[in-house]
């Protein structure tokens, strides 16, 4: 009984965080948490719910990125340089979570989503026209029809931390979409997402996403996309550290893993096919529902 639930857990993670980006560990962590204490499973604390979830985000975010890259959705420069930031975050928020109840700061990160919901909304009725006429003005500039061309601007030959990042991504329809941004933003950014997916156990996607889409004008499936890459790489880090503090529970993670594996292929299998106005609001319902349970979570 509990290694089917374990297993439902897992599918149900990894097909909702490989779909939107966000890792898994959102229903990972409350559901150990709820489900044991219920008795149905093995009662765990806080923080051995989190590093639990972070060695089996692990495998959510390989099986979503191989999934990815055979569609060439990944921007993996990108994800690399925000791997600068979120590595070092991750770490730190393990080491946090370790020693700091986290009750205070379930408040402000559910009011802190729901708001990230609402302002991706609003960014993408604002951002629409522009990014559209970017994207032609792109073209008559004969930039590459490649999937991601790197385009440098030739201005004064700045530091590279001034230089902002241009890229250009084509669609399976054609359309041309164009995104960017500055070096040491990207890297802060990703820190202080890092941070809190160590903190909470959650990968750090259901911040990371609404990043790159807001802030960066990525496209909902690259954001998604490289979002997987960068979860795989900082959830590998994150969770050696909570096994170095003791806080992995081998067996929960075991029977978790087959699930999230043929979750995560089944969630980029469904995102694949769905138009990125749809994509965007799959996102905002996760962030919306996310958030609205740490707050009750945080008022219980």
């Amino acid at each position: 009984m509990a290694y089917a639930l374990l297993l439902f857990i897992g599918f149900v993670a990894g097909t909702v965080g490989s779909l939107a980006g966000l890792g898994g560990g959102v229903i990972i962590v409350p559901a150990l948490l709820f489900f044991g204490a219920l008795g149905w499973l093995a009662a765990v604390t806080p923080q051995v719910a989190v590093g639990t979830s972070l060695v089996v985000i692990i495998f959510n975010g390989l099986s979503s990125t191989l999934s990815y890259m055979k569609d060439k959705m990944v921007d993996y420069r990108s994800g690399l340089l925000f791997c600068l930031g979120s590595i070092p975050g991750t770490v730190l928020g393990a080491w946090v979570n370790n020693t700091l109840s986290v009750a205070h700061f379930s408040l402000y990160f559910g009011l802190f989503l729901i708001a990230m919901s609402l302002f991706l909304s609003l960014s993408q009725k604002k951002t629409k026209p522009q990014a559209s006429e970017e994207g032609a003005a792109a073209k008559e500039n004969g930039l590459e029809p490649d999937a991601f061309a790197l385009e440098r601007k030739e201005t004064a030959h700045p530091p590279w931390w001034k230089r902002k990042v241009v890229r250009t991504y084509t669609g399976r329809n054609g359309e041309m979409a164009v995104y960017g941004y500055h070096p040491v933003a990207a890297v802060a950014i990703a820190l202080a997402v890092g941070f809190f997916g160590g903190l909470f156990g959650i990968g750090g996607g259901s911040l990371m996403v609404p990043a790159m889409i807001v802030l960066f004008r990525f496209p909902p499936h690259v954001a998604v996309a490289t979002s997987m890459l960068l979860i795989f790489l900082s959830s590998l880090v994150g969770s050696t550290t909570h096994m170095a503090l003791g806080n992995v529970q081998w067996g929960l993670a075991l029977a978790l893993i087959p699930g999230v594996w043929i979750g995560a292929k089944t969630g980029a299998w469904i995102n694949k096919r769905m138009q990125s106005r749809t994509l965007v609001m799959v996102l905002r319902m996760v962030l919306v529902l996310l958030g609205l349970r740490l707050v009750i979570e945080s008022l219980s």
